[in-house]
C-alpha cells in the first residue's frame, strides 16, 4: 500500500520538473510578443504623420536629407507615444478591466505581465529621448516635453474636466512642432492653431462616445466623464470644429503664407478640410462612432480618400512649380 503513494508523489515530481513541450513555449512567447505589439499600439502611429507637416508646407519634401530627419523624427515619436500607451494600460489596469471593450486589452486581460510591459516602456522612452536629442537638440526639447506633458496626463491630469482634451491636445501640436523642429524651419502658427482646433474636435468627441457608451458608469472608468454631458460636449465639439476650418482658410490667403510659398492656390485645399470635419461629425452622430479617432482614419474610406486627396492637391499646388527635380 505504501508503494503506490510513492509512485504518484514521484511520478507527481517528474512531471513537475519536466519543461514543457518546445510548441507550448513558443506559442507563449508568440502571445506575449503578440500582446506587447497590440499595447503599443501600431495603427496609433498615424497619429504622428504630423511630424511631415513641417517637411510639406517648408517645400522641403524634395530634400533627402529633410526626408531622413523627418522620417528619423517619426520613428522617434512612435517609441514615444508607444511608451505613453503602455504606461496608461499599467496605471488603469483596474479600469480597463470593468471597460467593456478596454478589458480585452493584453495587461488587463493578463496576456502579458506589467513587469514585462515595464521593461519596454523604460526601453522606449530612453530610447526616444536619447535617440531625439542625438537626432536634433530643438527635437529631443520638443520630444521631451511632450513625454512629460503625457506623464502628468497619466499621473492625474486625464481627471481635470476640459484640461485633460487639452493636454491630449497639446500632444498633437507638439508633434507638427517637432516636425518644424527637426528640420530647422519656423512653424506657422496657422498651422499650430489648427492643429490644436482638430485636435480639441477629435478629444470632446472620444469624450461624447465614452459618455454614451458606458452611460451610467462612465464615472467609474474615467472620473472627469462625471463633470460632462452630451450636450456640452456637442457644443465644445462645435466651436472647435468652426474654428479648425476659419484657422485653415486664414492660413491659405494668409500674405505670410502666400509670400513664402509663392501662390494663392493653396485655399482650393478648404473644402477637403470641411469635408473631414463634416464626416467626422457624421459618424459620431449617426454612427456612434469616433471613439477612436485613429481607426477612423483606417476603417472609413471616405475619410482615407479625402484625406489623400487633400495631401495629393497640396503637393501638387506647392511643387508642381518646382519640376518634381530632386
Amino acid at each position: 500500500m505504501t508503494a503506490r503513494p510513492r509512485e504518484a508523489a514521484s511520478k507527481k515530481m517528474e512531471e513537475t520538473l519536466t519543461p514543457p513541450p518546445a510548441r507550448d513555449v513558443q506559442s507563449g512567447n508568440y502571445a506575449i510578443v503578440r500582446g506587447l505589439l497590440i499595447s503599443l499600439r501600431p495603427y496609433q502611429w498615424v497619429k504622428n504623420t504630423l511630424v511631415f507637416g513641417g517637411l510639406i508646407f517648408s517645400r522641403s519634401l524634395l530634400n533627402w536629407e529633410a526626408i531622413w530627419l523627418s522620417s528619423a523624427g517619426f520613428i522617434l515619436f512612435c517609441m514615444a507615444s508607444s511608451s505613453v500607451y503602455l504606461l496608461n494600460d499599467l496605471r488603469d489596469l483596474e479600469e480597463d478591466r470593468r471597460h467593456p471593450a478596454k478589458r480585452l486589452r493584453p495587461l488587463a486581460a493578463g496576456t502579458i505581465k506589467p513587469a514585462v510591459a515595464r521593461i519596454v516602456l523604460v526601453s522606449l522612452l530612453a530610447g526616444s529621448v536619447i535617440g531625439g536629442f542625438g537626432l536634433k537638440v530643438g527635437f529631443g526639447i520638443v520630444l521631451s516635453t511632450y513625454l512629460l506633458l503625457n506623464v502628468g496626463y497619466s499621473l492625474g491630469l486625464k481627471h481635470v474636466v476640459i484640461l485633460d482634451v487639452m493636454v491630449v491636445a497639446l500632444g498633437f501640436v507638439l508633434r507638427a512642432v517637432a516636425g518644424a523642429a527637426v528640420i530647422g524651419v519656423p512653424a506657422s502658427p496657422w498651422l499650430i492653431l489648427c492643429t490644436l482646433m482638430l485636435a480639441l474636435l477629435m478629444g470632446f468627441g472620444k469624450r461624447r462616445h465614452e459618455l454614451t457608451l458606458l452611460e451610467d458608469q462612465a464615472q467609474n472608468h474615467r472620473r472627469s466623464l462625471e463633470g460632462y454631458s452630451v450636450q456640452f460636449l456637442d457644443l465644445m465639439m462645435t466651436i472647435a470644429a468652426a474654428a479648425a476650418v476659419v484657422m485653415y482658410a486664414l492660413y491659405t490667403m494668409a500674405d505670410e503664407t502666400v509670400l513664402r510659398l509663392g501662390t494663392h492656390n493653396l485655399v482650393l485645399t478648404v473644402p477637403f478640410v470641411i469635408y473631414g470635419i463634416f464626416r467626422y461629425l457624421f459618424l459620431i452622430h449617426k454612427r456612434s462612432g469616433g471613439g477612436d479617432p485613429a481607426r477612423v482614419f483606417f476603417t472609413d474610406l471616405p475619410t482615407l480618400v479625402n484625406v489623400g486627396l487633400w495631401v495629393v492637391i497640396v503637393c501638387f499646388i506647392l511643387y508642381a512649380r518646382q519640376g518634381w527635380r530632386w
